[in-house]
């Protein structure tokens, strides 16, 4: 078991802003059993570079989520440097396939490095660009659609992704909770406005059964109807 972590000397891919309780969110963290010699790596390196990852905790639900609807293919909106790909790869197995997005092409090519440490390269393609145009292109429907790119954009997000997923498949979206800004009475942030406006429509919408779990920075799991 890992030690718990303070406040102070806590990685920095976890955030200052609890949404739960600080010393049940250290006891979450706590209670995760170590991650393999890659991982640990990518999550040392995210937290000296200030890299946005989903962390340990959140990747595992991801990874959970995909194992227990079985699938097979996941496109990825906001990869940076492969951490939370790593986690999809291992869950749709070796017949499965990820196709990681990201804009810069540093991130991408640090990305694939670890891919090939990890055993992992085969069943990932990258594209390095536009994640929200790498979407509209797409033909196929997918099992998951995770959704981790600017938050100005999720509404965006929200208006593509529905045709490119398919029946029973989940669309997840990290940050929804946005560090608790979301339950800001007037907020100015352009950013928390878009997340406030993405939560009300992927809520309303007939094509989506919508949960948000109260994890890290709020995740949100919406079931393809």
């Amino acid at each position: 078991m890992t030690q718990s972590k303070t406040r102070k000397d806590k990685p920095r891919w976890r955030l200052d802003n609890f949404i739960t309780a600080e010393a049940v969110d250290n006891y979450l963290y706590s209670m995760l059993p170590p991650r393999d010699p890659v991982l640990a790596e990518m999550e040392e390196y995210a937290s000296e570079h200030d890299i946005p990852i989903v962390g340990p905790a959140v990747a595992r639900v991801l990874e959970q989520l995909a194992r227990m609807i079985e699938a097979r293919t996941v496109f990825e909106l906001g990869s940076a440097i492969g951490y939370s790909t790593i986690w999809w790869a291992q869950a749709v197995g070796e017949r499965g396939h990820v196709f990681y997005t990201d804009g810069d092409a540093k991130n991408a090519e640090r990305a694939r490095r670890y891919f090939d440490r990890a055993g992992v390269s085969s069943r990932v393609t990258l594209h390095v660009g536009d994640a929200l145009e790498l979407l509209s292109e797409q033909k196929q429907q997918f099992d998951v659609i995770f959704n981790d790119v600017d938050k100005e954009d999720y509404p965006r997000v929200l208006r593509l992704a529905p045709s490119r997923l398919r029946k029973g498949g989940l669309f997840i979206t990290d940050n929804v909770l946005w560090s608790g800004r979301v339950a800001e009475k007037t907020p100015k942030d352009p950013r928390t406005k878009a997340i406030l406006e993405f939560n009300r429509a992927l809520y309303k919408s007939g094509e989506f059964f919508t949960t948000i779990l109260p994890i890290r920075d709020g995740l949100a799991v919406a079931w393809k109807k």
